[in-house]
């Protein structure tokens, strides 16, 4: 809704500059919101798929009212589109599923880190599966750099090396999807987008991602969660209305509004931090997107350790900056490559 508000800067006479900024701003606030949203509702129900989906229902619903309101126009994809599209919304439904499961199973602190890592996924990717892609060698250089800061935060002042391997898994699971997706999907979105007729903009481009993740997403709640949901709700209400008598004010205390709130709040936010960053991502090209994505993470880093009281230890604060830091780094040096190889 709001990106094709401010989609229009010429009639508006906004300069291009202000609206990048506006839109890095949203992206940036509201993917923080998210992570605090998505945290405490992880912390309040052991449903994480449940919640996964939730969160992608509430982003079809805001599609639905925008189309309905005729504020966008509806992308006019046939039959084949969507099957083509379809395995491009499996691995954005596992690159989501696997994100919410791993801040289920650790701090925010953690995931990121761990998702700082998904540059190293895309680049063995772009080697695995045609047509191969080769990164300057700088860029490899830069991935060492990640493995190494990654590693660094796993090492526990005085106790060695220490992973919360459900956390890790699921982080990685995450990267390796968002990397599949971003492979095999770029040059279906490119041909659908290129189709004026299709109505297939940056914004229904991720309408249309939505939609397919919360279908492929519903499938695993069916199989894993769905049959035993009632009886995880109750029994999360019944231990949380325990807590209040106990300590009314304690992080445990909370009631199925404060939940169901979260829940939403969490699906609001990812929706439209997705939708500024596409609509970045359309304006200025996904190397220089990366680029603020990575410089993303430290701002989310920040504001969920204040939020959570999510104490770092020194390595984890320097393995932290050196796998971010690098991952910015690798982002550049692909930059450079590609310029060099347009001017060569």
């Amino acid at each position: 809704l709001v990106v094709d508000v401010v989609a229009a800067p010429t009639a508006m006479a906004i300069p291009e500059s202000a609206v990048l900024f506006f839109y890095v701003a949203v992206w940036y606030v509201c993917n923080t919101y998210y992570n605090i949203y998505n945290k405490k509702a992880l912390n309040q129900i052991h449903a994480h798929w449940t919640v996964a989906f939730t969160q992608l229902v509430v982003g079809v619903v805001w599609c639905m009212i925008i189309y309905g309101l005729q504020i966008r126009k509806f992308p006019k994809l046939k039959a084949s589109d969507w099957l083509s599209l379809a395995p491009i919304g499996l691995f954005a439904a596992a690159s989501h599923g696997g994100s919410v499961l791993a801040l289920g199973a650790g701090s925010v602190s953690f995931a990121q880190i761990v998702k700082a890592c998904e540059p190293v996924f895309a680049a063995l990717v772009a080697l695995a599966i045609p047509p191969v892609e080769i990164k300057p060698a700088l860029a490899y250089m830069m991935l060492l750099v990640i493995v190494a800061g990654v590693g660094l935060a796993c090492v526990k002042e005085g106790k060695g090396v220490e992973i919360n391997m459900f956390a890790f898994g699921w982080a990685s699971f995450a990267n390796l999807a968002a990397a599949l997706k971003g492979k095999l999907g770029k040059d279906v979105t490119h041909t659908l987008k290129a189709d004026k007729s299709k109505n297939m903009d940056a914004a229904n481009v991720y309408a249309v991602m939505n939609i397919l993740s919360a279908a492929w997403t519903l499938i695993v709640v069916l199989f894993t969660e769905a049959p035993t949901i009632q009886g995880t709700w109750d029994h999360t209400i019944k231990d949380a209305a325990a807590a209040c008598k106990k300590d009314p004010k304690g992080p445990k205390c909370y009631t199925a509004n404060d939940l169901i709130i979260n829940v939403v709040a969490s699906g609001v936010f990812f929706y439209l931090y997705n939708e500024f960053a596409f609509a970045f991502t359309a304006k200025v090209g996904p190397v220089t997107s990366s680029v603020l994505n990575t410089l993303k993470r430290v701002i989310i880093i920040v504001a969920t350790a204040i939020v959570f009281g999510e104490a770092m230890e020194r390595n984890a604060m320097i393995g932290s900056g050196v796998a971010i830091a690098g991952t910015m780094f690798y982002s550049l040096a692909e930059m450079h490559g590609k310029n060099k190889a347009k001017k060569a």
